[in-house]
């Protein structure tokens, strides 16, 4: 599950990366997220070494991305213990990705409204760093994480993407110990 807000105006912001890392998923696995009648979440079910990876994108906004639970879990098969959200980080420097298996929501609107809605807090996740914005630029954290980054942040941060998305392919095959380990001593830029 990728986190994100829905429309053309936010595609390309801080906020987005979840979003783009699935976008990417798809079209690697070559599946058509697609929006079921009714449903506030866009969905593609993709097989990958031996197993089905699921790409969700919710529809509902970053702060409300926990309101497409339960509804999600009644159309694929897994629960908290399979889900695995890809989100943006203030914590981490533009272009740097960290995988966890649990832990609080660090202030992020998306993550509280996911921990809220499942009332617990151990599901991986995997964060893509942002940065966070410059003193000098006295810019506000919603609209640093609503604006799109701009020239070497830019594609660091594009770069970031590809690595989550391969991360991501990775746990299908690998325990989740082994891409961790590869992934959170990976420095951006390197």
């Amino acid at each position: 599950m990728g986190l994100g807000n829905p429309g053309p105006r936010y595609s390309r912001t801080r906020h987005n990366v979840g979003f783009r890392t699935v976008e990417l998923l798809a079209k690697r696995l070559r599946v058509n997220l697609k929006r079921a009648l009714w449903k506030n979440y866009l969905l593609a079910a993709a097989h990958h070494a031996g197993g089905v990876l699921y790409l969700v994108k919710p529809l509902t906004y970053m702060n409300r991305s926990g309101q497409i639970f339960p509804d999600l879990w009644s159309q694929v098969k897994g629960g908290a213990e399979s889900l695995l959200v890809v989100c943006d980080t203030l914590d981490l420097p533009p272009g740097q990705c960290r995988l966890r298996r649990k832990g609080s929501s660090a202030g992020h609107k998306g993550l509280s409204s996911i921990i809220a809605s499942l009332g617990r807090e151990d599901f991986m996740r995997l964060y893509i760093g942002i940065g966070r914005p410059g003193l000098a630029d006295r810019e506000e954290v919603p609209d640093y994480v609503l604006t799109s980054p701009q020239g070497e942040e830019a594609e660091r941060i594009e770069e970031a993407v590809a690595t989550a998305a391969e991360a991501v392919l990775r746990l299908l095959a690998e325990e989740p110990e082994k891409v961790m380990n590869a992934l959170n001593q990976k420095r951006a830029g390197s």
